[in-house]
């Protein structure tokens, strides 16, 4: 009998392995179980580390008056100018700055600044959920080159589908012609490969995230 090399052993294994019959179990797909699984972790903390790595910035603040300092030393710090914001929810929690807020659709086209609130956080992707019901509308987190974006942290979900059925529970009567996600700021990279930041929209994105469980809110 000759010397059987490892290489015969493995060949041999594999033949008698696929001599044997085997029944593959069938395994029907649960369509309703996601494809992500939820994460244990604080979606707030999900939420800043994902929207951080798309290169917006995250400004955590745990009440309204924290919100109304941050935000008055950002537009100090940067020397923000035109600053416009349209929704109620904002225009009440705005400090007061060295100039008026444009706070009407005509002054579009002057505003470096955009103040949005928005419908929901997407923790998953670190994105911001709008839609077309806002009194923003579609206009104000797109064209100035400067969205900031405030909202709560009851609005943060874990993905898409949730801020989805957010959406449709608070409008039951007629959901919104447009709803669109936001993952940082504008960019593009389709000529020659080359990243170009603010291509078709803001190039940055300042979120402002306000704890709404806090006492004293």
């Amino acid at each position: 009998m000759g010397i059987v090399s490892s290489k015969d052993v493995i060949l041999g294994k594999i033949r008698t392995a696929l001599s044997k019959k085997f029944q593959k179990p069938i395994i029907r797909p649960d369509f309703n179980q996601s494809l992500y699984q939820t994460q244990e972790e604080d979606l707030a903390v999900l939420f800043a580390e994902n929207l951080v790595s798309a290169k917006a910035e995250f400004v955590y603040c745990e009440r309204v008056e924290d919100f109304q300092t941050e935000f008055f030393q950002l537009v100090k710090e940067r020397g923000y100018k035109n600053i416009a914001a349209f929704e109620k929810e904002i225009t009440t929690i705005l400090p007061q700055i060295h100039s008026e807020y444009i706070t009407n659709i005509k002054g579009l086209k002057k505003a470096d600044v955009g103040v949005t609130h928005c419908e929901s956080f997407i923790a998953r992707l670190g994105s911001i959920l709008f839609s077309s019901k806002q009194a923003a509308g579609r206009g104000l987190s797109i064209y100035p080159p400067i969205n900031v974006v405030v909202g709560y942290t009851s609005q943060l979900v874990f993905d898409i589908k949730d801020g989805l059925k957010k959406v449709q529970e608070k409008y039951p009567n007629g959901f919104p012609s447009m709803v669109s996600l936001t993952t940082g700021p504008s960019r593009t990279a389709d000529i020659e490969k080359t990243l170009v930041m603010g291509a078709h929209g803001p190039k940055e994105l300042i979120v402002f995230l306000i704890d709404d469980s806090a006492i004293g809110l």
